[in-house]
């Protein structure tokens, strides 16, 4: 129990950036960015290429930025090209797979074998003990929360802010929309590879389609965490991202080890939270509209 508990709050700290992500571009963007699965993929895949050879650092800087390259390809296609956004992450999703398995060596998958990692570099150490895992993962995803809540407070974080309540209005300030949807979408896709060059390390491999299904557990965590923690500052919106995260985890780890659903429904059972998460205003205010009526209709029998 005490290893399914400990893998649950290392994978819920990890895939945690994915929805740091997705609550940059969807939230605070309101931009449905699709790049996420091919991003997450791209990230692993440079960061198990780099560190092979021998770099597990600087894997981790070089998988962040590919993955702005990937959303800065995105952000060009959307902004400059006319391309709706939704159909710019689909492009530019497609088009990373390719550019995955060349990172890959066009092979479907790649593994590190005896190479160091930053996993085995801080276990070298000894500091956490059993626990380097969940430190190392949980330290990087703090950091990452940190930086990502200090540049929302910046003046250009705050652009990018206001750029995804009113574009117009935005304009009218003679700040350059495109220009913070493209550092939105470059700092969200660096997330989403950061979260996929952990994992590669993590796992000592990269998959092709280890990506497949991340945008849709990405915003599961995501509105888990909103559920729990409501929408409020920008501060506890990044915590409840991660909370929501690792929730999750848990909630995988309980149906792995009880199997009250299926292993094969997992991924519906997640795409259908999702959804009704999603619907709840409006379903909310369905019911409400069902109450007043049939309230109506008592007063009117009366």
């Amino acid at each position: 129990m005490l290893y399914v508990i400990q893998t649950a709050l290392e994978l819920g700290f990890m895939y945690a950036l994915v929805a740091m992500a997705l609550f940059l571009s969807y939230r605070i963007l309101d931009i449905a960015d699709l790049t996420t699965d091919s991003g997450f993929v791209l990230g692993a895949a440079v960061s198990v290429a780099v560190a092979a050879a021998g770099h597990p650092l600087l894997a981790i800087l070089a998988a962040i930025f590919a993955g702005v390259c990937a959303g800065f390809v995105t952000a060009f296609l959307q902004t400059r090209l006319g391309v709706p956004s939704i159909l710019a992450g689909i492009v530019t999703n497609t088009g990373l797979y390719t550019i995955n398995l060349m990172v890959m060596g066009w092979s479907s998958n790649v593994s590190l074998l005896k190479q160091e990692t930053l996993f085995t570099m801080l276990k070298d150490t000894g500091i956490g003990g059993s626990w380097y895992k969940l430190l190392l993962s949980a330290g990087i995803t703090v950091l990452a929360g940190i930086v990502l809540v200090w540049f929302l407070g910046t003046r250009l974080g705050l652009s990018i802010r206001a750029t995804g309540d009113n574009k117009d209005m935005v304009r009218a300030s003679s700040v350059n929309p495109i220009f913070t949807i493209t550092v939105g979408l470059c700092i969200a896709n660096g997330l989403t590879a950061l979260s996929g060059a952990v994992v590669g390390q993590y796992q000592k491999s990269a998959d092709i389609n280890s990506g497949t299904g991340i945008v849709v557990i990405g915003l599961a965590c995501l509105i888990i965490g909103e559920t729990v923690f409501g929408r409020r500052s920008i501060t506890v919106n990044v915590i409840a991202a991660v909370a929501g995260s690792i929730i999750y985890r848990f909630i995988y780890a309980v149906i792995l080890t009880t199997s009250v659903v299926p292993i094969e429904c997992l991924k519906l059972v997640t795409a259908i939270v999702v959804a009704l998460a999603i619907a709840s205003p409006a379903l909310k205010e369905w019911a409400a509209f069902q109450k007043r009526k049939m309230s109506a209709a008592q007063r009117g029998g009366n």
